[in-house]
């Protein structure tokens, strides 16, 4: 009898606190901060509030994870320097695809690949090296015109490569991938030409501007200045979605090529062996890191 009582005088453990509609909806607003690309936590006290209770409350971060779950986005870090950072599941409603994105500037189905090597060109360029993703402190920069001298060297080792193999260097228009982008990258107008001067949206640098108009729109990059077709420098969302996509094929073929190197926290393109008919960008400006 008196061990029986022992045991029903053990408290059981208490029950976890029920979840209120008002904890759902901080929840949920949080995630809404999230999708605020642009949006600082140290300049909106209830987003710092809540990411503080996300931190704290293991509850609470429960929850938030499956709002964001639920909404189709994956979240990347929760931090004072990033916020809520989420990005799109392919099946998301927030997700942009590159076919829809690259709709919006041309209706060549070509470009489509074009701007998805701009994309992949301005990660390898932000972040050169392993190192460089996984410092929190590290902060790239990069240029239109850097950009567009990048790609069109990748061209190069990617045309010297076809040819050292026998492949065919003909233009191909309507088969995905690396390979059939540098071929038309590599034949397209860097700059080209419009009656007042403007930069054709069809041009390469034109594919690149868009390419960084879109990253800072979206909170990835931040614009610095105008110099070199514009100069841009990355965010922690930026570093935080290249981390994510570090060991997709493409972008690991683009940084094997070895076009660009890295020293003592600057990245420049290698020079190439001919670069008479490389059709760079006078004044390239290119990227470099601090």
């Amino acid at each position: 009898m008196t061990e029986h009582a022992e045991w029903n005088d053990v408290e059981a453990p208490a029950p976890p606190p029920a979840v209120t509609p008002a904890d759902a909806a901080d929840a949920a607003r949080l995630v809404a901060f999230g999708l605020q690309p642009k949006l600082q936590p140290a300049r909106d006290q209830e987003y710092t509030e809540l990411l503080r209770r996300y931190r704290e409350d293991g509850a609470f971060a429960r929850l938030a994870d499956a709002v964001a779950t639920g909404l189709g986005l994956v979240v990347l870090e929760v931090s004072p320097r990033a916020g809520m950072a989420v990005t799109a599941a392919e099946d998301s409603v927030f997700a942009v695809r590159m076919g829809d994105y690259a709709r919006r500037t041309a209706a060549d189905s070509a470009d489509r690949f074009l701007h998805g090597l701009a994309h992949l060109s301005v990660a390898a360029l932000a972040f050169p090296r392993p190192e460089d993703l996984a410092d929190d402190s590290y902060i790239g920069r990069v240029t239109v015109n850097g950009v567009d001298a990048f790609v069109r060297q990748a061209c190069r080792r990617l045309e010297e490569r076809a040819a050292r193999s026998g492949e065919n260097t003909d233009p191909v228009t309507d088969a995905p991938g690396l390979e059939a982008a540098w071929r038309i990258w590599a034949r397209r107008s860097a700059t080209g030409a419009t009656k007042d001067a403007r930069r054709p949206a069809a041009s390469t640098t034109g594919i690149v501007a868009k390419a960084l108009g879109f990253l800072t729109d979206s909170g990835f990059l931040q614009r610095t200045g105008d110099d070199h077709g514009g100069t841009y420098r990355t965010t922690a969302r930026h570093q935080l979605q290249v981390r994510d996509v570090a060991g997709a094929a493409a972008l690991t073929e683009l940084l094997e090529l070895g076009v660009v190197t890295e020293t003592g926290g600057t990245a420049t393109l290698l020079p190439a062996e001919d670069t008479d008919d490389l059709d760079l960008v006078a004044d390239a400006g290119l990227p470099f890191h601090s």
